[in-house]
């Protein structure tokens, strides 16, 4: 289930030419993934999900154009991938009808720093 976060983008996210600084795309995706869980039925919190603690393992970037101050960004999310132990997210940043960026985030369940699989609640959720 694709789920969408948005928010304007703030001064503090751009460079001296006003384009959005590129980590600040990470960030939005962040956001975003705080949404996704909810979305699918699974609940966030500091524990974890579903007794299990997601860590970002990778995460990859592809601009297509600049997000600038003033815009409105809309970040849809939605599942790409689901293995045994990680799962990875897609994010669109668009502004309008206008693709600025897709990030891939791949997360690995994990229990005590030791990777698990997820468990079938998680599985069940998002498949």
């Amino acid at each position: 289930m694709a789920v969408t976060w948005s928010a304007p983008v703030r001064y503090s996210e751009c460079d001296d030419q006003r384009v959005v600084f590129n980590a600040n795309y990470l960030v939005w995706a962040d956001e975003a993934s705080n949404a996704w869980w909810p979305s699918v039925g699974l609940t966030w919190d500091p524990d974890g999900v579903a007794g299990v603690q997601p860590l970002v393992k990778a995460a990859a970037l592809e601009w297509s154009s600049s997000a600038v101050w003033g815009d409105t960004v809309d970040v849809v999310c939605d599942l790409e991938k689901l293995g045994r132990t990680s799962l990875t997210l897609r994010f669109e940043v668009r502004v309008g009808d206008r693709l600025c960026c897709v990030v891939r985030s791949t997360y690995v369940a994990t229990t005590d720093g030791v990777t698990v699989p997820w468990p079938d609640r998680v599985r069940a959720a998002v498949s």
